[in-house]
């Protein structure tokens, strides 16, 4: 996919943000349990990415140097892509723009936590250079990518 850009989260495109429409069996993979008690808020990176006038995707980051687990210091949190525009490339451009800005803020690592499932997200996490390390208490994935 082409022309691809990245635009901050806003109320002009928040609504179509919103409205993604993932393939079916992917909403249950959305948001691991993990995720909310070990982030603040305030330290989240929320951005949408368009490819051409079509807002194609969704991603939240995390940027928290004081995190009390080292895997939400630097971490993708949330990230959907139009079912359309799966495959693309959109994803991985996506994560690419994290880890440039997580780099940019001098950390050496961005992680990924995902849950498990036959249509869950581990073969593109690790498809783009996160490799395994771990586990949440949760029992959800913990994939760390060298920056």
């Amino acid at each position: 996919m082409h022309d691809l850009r990245l635009e901050e989260l806003n109320a002009k495109n928040a609504v179509a943000a919103n409205g993604l429409t993932l393939k079916r069996g992917q909403e249950a993979f959305l948001v691991p349990a993990s995720n909310e008690a070990y982030v603040d808020q305030s330290s989240t990176w929320t951005r949408v990415v368009y490819a051409g006038d079509e807002l194609v995707a969704y991603i939240m980051a995390n940027f928290d140097p004081e995190a009390r687990a080292e895997e939400y210091r630097c971490s993708v949190l949330r990230m959907h892509v139009a079912a359309t525009a799966q495959g693309q490339g959109v994803g991985t451009y996506a994560v690419d723009q994290v880890a440039a800005e997580g780099k940019r803020r001098g950390f050496d690592a961005l992680y990924a936590i995902w849950e498990q499932g036959e249509l869950g997200p581990e073969p593109f996490f690790t498809a783009i250079g996160f490799e395994v390390v771990g586990q949440t208490e949760f029992g959800d994935q913990i994939g760390r990518r060298p920056l």
